[in-house]
């Protein structure tokens, strides 16, 4: 990490050049510019830099589409303003002569833009503040890296890839040797960005592999998420190779993102744990993810491909319920003592982390604001519970958001309203789509 009084003295020295200024779009995407180190601290630094409005009202494939209140064609796509962060400004160094700093989303005359995911997530997080209270939060990221360059993916139609192992590596140091080179410079570049890593292991689908990182306050860990996920592919890519984050590369093990989360007082206390037990703010905290998971399970699996993970049996969840170091359940607790927190199962590698970490949040306020009971563990295998699922489709999911009492009051109607028209994009999009599965199914035989 750098201040800025260190930025000033590597750019006079030569050593920083470029200045990347980034911001989160709803894809949980990075966004933003490459600028000239010394325009950055001239121009940037004390003014900020403008950006296009459309990078929140677009699709996946960056095309501006309707139904956004905020950006459109009969606004003229005007710009918001992108203000540095500089408790994120960082070094870069698998780009050479490069620092990082995140960005705010704010209009012309200072006032944030709320359906930026950013500040979705600070209003979450004040709202906690507002009660002496801090999030903690670790996410744990799988992928699947292929031998192939994503050039040559793109030009297959990301079919017939070469996974970079041919067989379940889960735990495997054997099979993880295998591209250690690669998941060395993706551990030790994170490190010199920030980061602080934990392990690397394998995992079950042919090339899936996971990096973990060592929590931290909520926003630093979704700051650190989307730039580990940029660079762990300009890094593979340096390599000639690819990989994935989507949930669901193919018939087997989707790629997941459990998210970890503990509250801790304001002078840093853990309060999830009392005596060899939960404490009653955290029951209330865990009830309250039991009762709103359906209804905001848009903000953890927000595309048409996050629902395929969801199979009985895959170690991704089905069942809405809750156990001590379960895996079969949505909701896992785990740790004792200071560690004693929950994991939320449920999101995919696809995940935007500021959303799916505002929705964790809403939800646990609102188990503590309405004093909701926490049920009995459930103990045994969950996905034969015949309990409720989660949704098993985006088009369920996006229905439960709309009418959630519970979305609206912690985020408002104009954030709700936003989001169910990115999901109605990406539905009308895969509903006009002719798949390879249907040529095959019809082609000839039907």
């Amino acid at each position: 990490m750098l201040t800025v009084e260190e930025l000033r003295e590597l750019v006079d020295s030569g050593e920083i050049d470029t200045v990347l200024i980034a911001i989160v779009d709803m894809q949980g995407r990075l966004q933003g510019k490459r600028c000239a180190a010394r325009y950055f601290l001239d121009e940037v630094l004390p003014h900020a830099a403008e950006g296009c409005n459309y990078l929140l009202a677009v699709d996946t494939e960056m095309n501006p589409v309707g139904g956004y209140a905020m950006s459109s064609w009969d606004t003229g796509y005007g710009d918001f303003v992108m203000k540095p962060d500089l408790a994120t400004l960082r070094r870069v160094p698998w780009h050479e002569g490069t620092a990082l700093v995140m960005c705010d989303i704010e209009w012309e005359g200072g006032e944030p833009v709320p359906a930026s995911p950013r500040q979705i997530l600070r209003r979450q997080l004040d709202r906690l503040a507002e009660r002496g209270l801090r999030a903690y939060v670790g996410t744990e990221l799988e992928f699947i890296v292929f031998d192939n360059t994503f050039e040559d993916a793109w030009n297959r139609g990301y079919r017939d890839l070469t996974p970079a192992n041919q067989y379940n590596v889960d735990y495997s140091l054997l099979g993880t040797a295998r591209i250690e080179p690669l998941l060395r410079a993706i551990r030790n570049h994170m490190t010199g960005a920030g980061l602080e890593v934990e392990s690397a292991k394998g995992e079950c689908n042919p090339g899936q592999h996971e990096i973990a990182f060592r929590f931290t306050e909520a926003l630093a860990t979704c700051d650190n998420h989307s730039i580990y996920k940029t660079g762990a592919k300009e890094i593979a890519a340096q390599q000639g190779r690819s990989l994935t984050f989507m949930a669901k590369y193919n018939e087997r093990e989707g790629n997941s993102c459990h998210i970890h989360l503990s509250l801790r007082s304001a002078d840093g206390e853990p309060v999830f744990a009392q005596g060899r037990g939960m404490s009653a703010l955290m029951e209330s905290f865990l009830a309250g993810q039991l009762v709103a998971l359906r209804e905001l399970t848009y903000f953890l699996a927000p595309n048409v491909n996050s629902y395929k993970r969801f199979v009985e049996g895959s170690f991704a969840p089905t069942a809405v319920a809750w156990g001590r170091d379960n895996r079969t359940c949505a909701l896992r607790v785990v740790g004792h003592g200071p560690s004693l927190r929950f994991e939320n199962r449920v999101p995919g590698g696809d995940v935007n982390p500021y959303l799916a970490v505002a929705a964790l949040i809403a939800a646990g306020l609102h188990g503590v604001d309405d004093g909701l009971t926490l049920e009995e563990e459930f103990v045994g295998n969950a996905y034969a519970s015949g309990r409720e699922t989660v949704p098993t489709t985006l088009r369920d999911a996006a229905d439960l958001l709309r009418g959630s009492v519970i979305a609206r009051e912690a985020f408002g109607q104009d954030v709700v309203d936003h989001y169910l028209n990115a999901a109605r994009v990406e539905l009308a999009a895969y509903d006009s789509t002719v798949t390879d599965w249907e040529r095959i199914r019809g082609f000839e035989r039907l």
